[in-house]
């Protein structure tokens, strides 16, 4: 039955497939479910057969955000993590700590019996106020390593939240005190390990004004990785490398302990690196990272190795490749409430499997190695899926008992469809979409109809993804919205974003340029535009619209413009620099760029890797100054419409407000609509009835300016 595709339909109706694990052998997939329940989320565990027949399986159930699975060696049982959610949906919807009132992220065991039905779960001894991040299981199953939020705080003067008090003050003394999403960094997340069973206590084992992310026990049980920056100016210019500490054979102590063990360095590369991934027999180590310590926006992550022990510097599997490791393409139908699981996977001794993004689309590469030297072998890194497809989390099954060349497990998008869990066999086959638990939702609904063409540019020919309501005449000249992805380091997707499918069916054709800057498209096409906000990136943007005009594709006397993030300073720099645009709509935008090199909680190493400059420097005001919306307001002419997250420390409204003013005061058409407690995504991770109200001034505003 066909419905109807508006904003309250659609967003109340998403389901998001956002993370994922599978079996060590291969028989099953255990899915995170998420879906808008009142005014926030929940999510669920479903547990997916992948041999022979059957049919997905609820594991959980109730007001709760079950998320994180992690599926042990034997597949008896999952590890995940769980916040509860209040009856109006709200508490732990988003993952958030700023709230430290609410129930924290707890760690929970669940026991899954061989026919896969769920047992009782029972849960981690951790303290209630303190909130689990990461999650894996040692190899023999016997222990848990996890990350927690530890303490003491860092910056808090008098009493801490823990006591249900407001701080007295808070001292700042670091440049990192406050992260998107996050609010105040008041504890760091740390490494824990518990033995897997009821009643154990956790043991901490690290401790320092550093945090833990990405941990990967080795082989042997013996050791946990991890990426960390312990340097005393590690907020002035962030360098993770990779670090691995000893557990201890006895865990008897508990969380205020302090560790027993030093955490030795293993990895580092010149820039950052993350994600470690032990090889099978416990001598190389993989990770994702940048060699150059001077590295700039058009440099892209590597794959690399190195020996595990830290005896040699780690060197790159694919120093060609130019292309980054990792998920980095735009599309909300990942639901964005979750991160991307993209690391590299050890299929056996001379195997890994990592994403690879390439031309806006994301897919698992093999890389071959040498056991014996941990070099690249000869054969020629290679994508084991083509097309139009876009991953967001990956995991393979590596036991003994798994099919014989492996099962790798994918989230993604296949072509313009929403997400789904798909298995990749790595003899050749081609992939199988193994769910529809992902997708059902959008029956009846109206999808959009992506199309792919190239658009002369300047400096080389412009992919632009069209993207038409079904069935509409593919060259009609249609009112037109041009949408500028966020970074700059994006890149559109075959997969839509929800604003696109929710214009197309409300009659609008969208342009979505993968312009100069874009990620996925390799460093000559990034370099032009660092240094250079409102260049060639708008340059392109323009070219982009000028083919779709002469192509019939849109009407020039109706276009609009509509962008977040770097795409909200987009609009923000076009609105002012041209007047072909009848209506436009910036999101979480810049607007003086002096004013985020210190606003944005990362401007400051933002600004350094895109050559934007910094008011440190000699000349760094004035040409921050030059790539700044804001100089140009007494031109803007174009009616604008200014979305903000309350909240957001990435693009703060303060900067965003600067515009507004300045628009007001000489008297243009401006509206400036802020959501209180928002982050810089809530276009689509925030709370439902605002995202939905944000769609719909999105759409009246075009549609009074463009229909009229």
């Amino acid at each position: 039955m066909p419905r109807r595709t508006d904003p309250q339909t659609v967003i109340r109706s998403q389901v998001v497939l956002e993370e994922h694990d599978v079996s060590p052998d291969g028989r099953f997939a255990v899915v995170v479910r998420r879906f808008v329940r009142s005014d926030g989320y929940q999510s669920h565990l479903w547990l997916v057969p992948l041999g022979g027949s059957g049919s997905p399986v609820q594991l959980t159930s109730g007001a709760v955000r079950d998320v994180l699975p992690r599926v042990a060696p034997d597949g008896a049982s999952v590890a995940f993590k769980r916040t509860p959610v209040t009856e109006g949906g709200r508490r732990g919807a988003l993952q958030r700590t700023a709230d430290p009132s609410a129930d924290s992220a707890r760690l929970l065991v669940l026991p899954i019996s061989a026919a896969g039905k769920p047992g009782t779960p029972w849960t981690a001894r951790t303290p209630r106020r303190r909130s689990v991040g990461e999650i894996a299981w040692s190899p023999d199953g016997c222990r848990l390593a996890f990350t927690m939020d530890a303490g003491p705080a860092r910056f808090i003067q008098g009493p801490t939240p823990e006591t249900g008090q407001e701080p007295l003050a808070r001292r700042i003394t670091r440049i990192d005190w406050r992260m998107d999403e996050t609010g105040h960094v008041d504890h760091w997340p740390h490494l824990h390990v518990v033995e897997a069973r009821r009643g154990a206590t956790p043991r901490r084992l690290t401790a320092g004004d550093w945090g833990v992310a990405g941990i990967a026990w080795s082989p042997d049980g013996g050791s946990v990785a991890f990426a960390a920056d312990r340097r005393l100016d590690a907020d002035l210019l962030p360098r993770t490398s990779i670090w691995a500490v000893a557990v201890p054979e006895i865990l008897a102590g508990s969380d205020a302990n302090a560790p027993e063990v030093e955490p030795r360095e293993v990895l580092r590369v010149g820039g950052p690196a993350h994600s470690p991934a032990w090889s099978p027999d416990g001598r190389w180590l993989a990770a994702v990272g940048t060699l150059d310590a001077d590295a700039l926006d058009d440099t892209s992550p590597e794959l690399v190795v190195g020996p595990a022990d830290g005896s040699a510097p780690p060197w790159p599997l694919a120093p060609s490749l130019d292309r980054p490791i990792g998920s980095w393409i735009d599309t909300d139908l990942f639901g964005w409430t979750a991160s991307s699981r993209t690391t590299p996977a050890w299929l056996d001794r001379g195997r890994i499997v990592a994403v690879v993004s390439d031309r806006g689309r994301s897919a698992p590469w093999r890389f071959d190695v040498d056991p014996e030297t941990g070099r690249p072998a000869e054969r020629t890194p290679e994508p084991l899926v083509t097309g139009d497809i876009a991953t967001h989390s990956l995991a393979v099954a590596t036991g003994e008992n798994a099919p014989r060349d492996g099962r790798m497990t994918l989230l993604a998008c296949v072509g313009n469809r929403p997400v789904e869990l798909v298995t990749v066999p790595l003899g050749g086959q081609a992939p199988a979409i193994r769910t529809r638990l992902g997708s059902r939702w959008t029956d009846g609904l109206e999808w959009p109809e992506m199309r792919l063409v190239q658009a002369p540019g300047a400096g080389g020919p412009i992919d632009l993804w069209v993207a038409s309501r079904a069935g509409a005449d593919a060259n009609a000249s249609l009112p037109t919205v041009v949408d500028v992805h966020g970074g700059p380091l994006g890149a559109w997707a075959p997969a839509p974003h929800l604003e696109v499918v929710l214009l197309c069916a409300a009659g609008y054709r969208v342009l979505l340029p993968n312009i100069r800057g874009s990620a996925t498209y390799g460093r000559d096409w990034i370099r032009p535009q660092l240094g250079d906000w409102g260049g060639v990136d708008a340059a392109d943007v323009h070219a982009a619209v000028d083919h779709a005009v002469a192509a019939g594709l849109a009407d020039p006397k109706r276009l609009g413009v509509l962008g977040l993030s770097y795409g909200g300073f987009m609009v923000n720099w076009l609105v002012g620099t041209t007047d072909r645009f009848g209506a436009a709509v910036s999101e979480n935008g810049v607007s003086n760029q002096i004013a985020g090199w210190a606003g944005s909680d990362t401007g400051v190493e933002y600004n350094r890797v895109s050559l934007l400059g910094s008011p440190t420097e000699p000349g760094g005001a004035e040409k921050l100054w030059r790539q700044s919306p804001l100089r140009n307001v007494a031109n803007v002419r174009t009616p604008l419409l200014m979305l903000q997250a309350e909240a957001d420390e990435r693009c703060p409204s303060s900067d965003n407000e600067a515009l507004f003013i300045a628009l007001r005061v000489l008297g243009k058409t401006v509206e400036y609509v802020l959501y209180p407690e928002e982050f810089h995504v809530y276009a689509s991770a925030g709370r439902p009835d605002r995202r939905i109200d944000r769609m719909n001034r999105v759409i009246d505003w075009f549609d009074r300016y463009l229909r009229a």
